[in-house]
């Protein structure tokens, strides 16, 4: 077992251990499922029950990650240095904060302040213990685990963030070494590792309206335990994927058994002087019988792959309809297998499914840059304020199965041309520009409508 794994199974009692009166929230099938989350995700060994050969978790989450950004971008709406700045920190972590979202249904961003500004960690949810949650679902409290390996030492850094009665963010470190990496080991110095000697044992940061993380959480119901915890975009799938998992473990089965056989005496095997017989062994298999009786038999049994690949075939379209994938996208299907009807409607949940992931990040862009406003203020950081997130961020997702933005522009200008609509609206619709104020409007005559501008003078 990896060290990871061995620090999944006993997390829990370490860290209550560690910060005693720490109490998991998470519920005993929740903790069971994200193991399984993560284990087939990451899983590529052969077991007598399964072969993960198909890594269908992994084609999922790559999918949708890849379909969700394909067209995306994101500005600061008003070009203020801070915001550009936190928005360009985020482009490094946005795929692997998505990706790990939907593999454990839940991750967060963390905002790490800087002498110039924000860079960004990302907390995987096996690698964290929720200590709490408010009346939205939201973590209130929580324990993470951040492992170094250093001169054949293993280094766990446990961080337990909370808030105090007057609702200020307090942040607890302790750091533990162990030499054989299947534990936490002792507690030791938070000046043991460099990366950690300006961490103080407890820290009172102060109120940035929550624990100072940004949670993704995608939006689906519980199907494990009908809980506040998030799910992964695989969960009610996972079974199904265990299934495609024995089957192609039987399948090969089924080649390895097929293989054919010839019967012949013994004798017919001569021996080299290695003792290794002349004949290939897999196909020629020595018997002790008469020669009179045995002879030369070949065995060559049918093959049942046909039974295995259509079953294999329904297993995947049940998982795309369950994660509300595109029909085909995860093993192509026959034409005749597809009405219209069929294909138009997964299109369609796809298209759902992607937007519904889409604006969760949206959603975390726009809290992650106030609550690095927040921060940044505490922490002196150069230039920060408090933005209001709908207008100092400007995200496009292009196009999609459901939104053409090419042809909303033309019924937009359609609009224009009929004086229902001010062409200062739709430029600055085109342009992801606020609207709302009188200089707003003003702002976007400057800027794409010169001449226009020139004659109201």
């Amino acid at each position: 077992m990896s060290f990871f794994g061995a620090l999944l199974n006993n997390k829990v009692y370490h860290f209550e251990q560690a910060y005693p009166g720490a109490k998991d929230c998470t519920s005993a099938a929740m903790r069971t499922a994200i193991e399984d989350w993560f284990r087939l995700y990451f899983d590529r060994d052969v077991t007598d029950e399964e072969d993960p050969c198909q890594r269908l978790p992994y084609t999922v989450v790559s999918k949708l990650s890849r379909t969700c950004f394909a067209e995306y971008e994101a500005a600061a709406g008003e070009k203020h240095p801070f915001v550009i700045g936190v928005l360009d920190s985020l482009e490094s972590v946005r795929k692997k904060a998505m990706q790990l979202a939907m593999i454990g249904g839940e991750a967060w961003l963390k905002p790490v302040p800087g002498p110039t500004g924000f860079s960004f960690t990302v907390m995987r949810r096996d690698m964290v213990t929720v200590l709490g949650r408010g009346p939205d679902g939201e973590a209130t409290a929580l324990g993470s685990a951040e492992l170094t390996t250093e001169n054949g030492k293993f280094y766990t850094l446990l961080e337990r963030r909370s808030l105090d009665e007057a609702g200020r963010l307090v942040i607890e470190n302790k750091l533990f070494c162990s030499w054989d990496g299947q534990s936490i080991g002792t507690q030791v110095g938070l000046t043991a590792l460099p990366q950690y000697a300006a961490l103080e044992p407890k820290a009172v940061v102060g109120d940035v309206g929550g624990i100072g993380l940004v949670g993704l959480k995608v939006p689906l119901e519980n199907c494990v335990d009908g809980s506040a915890d998030p799910v992964s975009v695989y969960a009610a799938a996972a079974g199904l994927i265990h299934n495609i998992n024995r089957n192609e473990r039987q399948l090969s089965r089924e080649f390895d058994h097929g293989e054919s056989r010839v019967f012949a005496s013994a004798d017919l095997l001569d021996k080299r002087k290695n003792g290794r017989p002349v004949l290939p062994p897999g196909l020629f298999v020595g018997i002790d019988d008469d020669i009179a009786n045995t002879g030369v038999t070949v065995f060559a049994p049918t093959l049942r792959q046909e039974s295995f690949l259509a079953r294999k075939r329904e297993y995947l379209r049940n998982v795309e309809s369950l994660i509300g994938l595109k029909r085909g996208i995860l093993g192509e299907v026959e034409a005749a297998q597809r009405t219209a009807t069929e294909v138009t409607s997964s299109q369609g949940d796809y298209s759902l499914t992607i937007q519904d992931l889409q604006q969760m990040w949206e959603a975390a862009v726009r809290c992650t840059v106030v609550l690095c406003g927040k921060l940044g203020k505490l922490y002196r950081v150069p230039g920060a304020f408090e933005p209001d997130p709908e207008r100092a961020v400007c995200i496009d997702w292009g196009n999609g199965v459901l939104y053409d933005k090419d042809k909303e522009w033309a019924e937009t200008m359609q609009l224009v041309s009929a004086g229902m609509l001010k062409p200062e609206i739709a430029l600055a619709w085109k342009y992801g520009l606020p609207w709302e104020t009188a200089s707003d409007l003003q702002k976007v005559r400057e800027k794409y409508m010169p001449e226009l501008e020139s004659m109201l003078e």
